[in-house]
């Protein structure tokens, strides 16, 4: 909310706000995934989605799975998808690596760096918010993992804290999945990220990979799933029947507050709208009383 709109309840305007996407697998030369999707055109509902929202986010989050393949050409469709987007919201863009990419691709084509296989780690400062992209890839492996040398690097930021608390991110979330077998592709050594982030500033994990949105605690932190762009997890079947489909895809409004942080769930479909909170009655509540809104709104009709 901008600050300078009205404030009907308790709660200031968020201090920050991050709009947080994962899961586009883009494919070089747009070749549907699988055969079946169309993860470009996907992927450009949900930017416009994010547009119409009016937010003007101070970060854009994808955590990971950017491409399927890691193909260079699919990375350079990423960023011309993205980058006009970011520049007309004026956000920076964190990519996060996923099991599907390819970190010298990724490198090379998202971050104008050496194609090295080193992980694609980074730190943000939003305006005090600190933000962590770790990696929690596995070259050649499907499942998460973070190896000591990360977990001592992030160690090492952590032992000082930032003003407005920080948001970690990274691919593999640290959360079961009722979905059988998931749990082959889930993070490892968990207990090791624990024990790094315990007692630290963290507020909140950022995740992606289960293509499907999901929450829980983690070490008594936070952690939100933003569903996938491309396709989503049926989860209305069975759990030993969920496949894939496309429908349902989101993204996520993360809205940083003093005490707590909120993941608002955004669907990206475009359906019509009753328009009955217009700016017209929003102005006209601003100009009542505190009492004056509470016997115009609240009241049962």
């Amino acid at each position: 909310m901008d600050a300078a709109s009205p404030r009907f309840g308790v709660h200031p305007p968020a201090r920050r706000v991050i709009v947080h996407l994962s899961d586009t697998h883009l494919l070089a030369g747009n070749r549907p995934l699988g055969g079946r999707y169309d993860t470009a055109a996907n992927l450009q509902a949900t930017l416009a989605a994010v547009e119409r929202t009016g937010v003007r986010p101070d970060a854009i989050v994808f955590t990971g799975d950017l491409t399927d393949l890691g193909e260079p050409d699919a990375y350079a469709a990423l960023r011309a998808a993205v980058e006009p987007v970011a520049e007309r919201l004026g956000a920076p863009i964190v990519w996060v690596a996923g099991n599907h990419d390819e970190r010298p691709a990724l490198r090379a084509g998202l971050l104008d760096g050496p194609a090295t296989a080193e992980p694609v780690t980074g730190v943000w400062d939003l305006g005090g918010l600190r933000l962590i992209a770790l990696d929690s890839s596995v070259p050649g492996w499907h499942h998460g993992d973070l190896d000591d040398a990360q977990l001592a690097w992030l160690r090492g930021i952590l032992s000082t804290p930032a003003p407005r608390g920080t948001i970690l991110a990274l691919h593999h979330p640290p959360l079961p999945s009722h979905i059988p077998f998931f749990d082959i592709l889930e993070l490892r050594h968990q207990s090791e990220l624990a024990d790094v982030i315990a007692g630290s500033d963290v507020r909140a994990i950022l995740a992606g990979h289960l293509h499907y949105s999901a929450s829980g605690t983690f070490a008594g932190i936070p952690v939100s799933v933003a569903s996938a762009s491309c396709y989503t997890m049926n989860l209305q079947r069975p759990p030993h029947e969920v496949n894939g489909m496309d429908g349902g895809q989101s993204f996520q409004l993360v809205h940083v507050y003093d005490d707590t942080i909120t993941h608002a769930v955004v669907p990206v479909g475009d359906a019509e709208t009753a328009e009955v909170f217009t700016p017209q009655w929003v102005e006209r509540m601003a100009a009542l009383s505190p009492q004056e809104r509470l016997e115009d709104f609240s009241r049962k009709r």
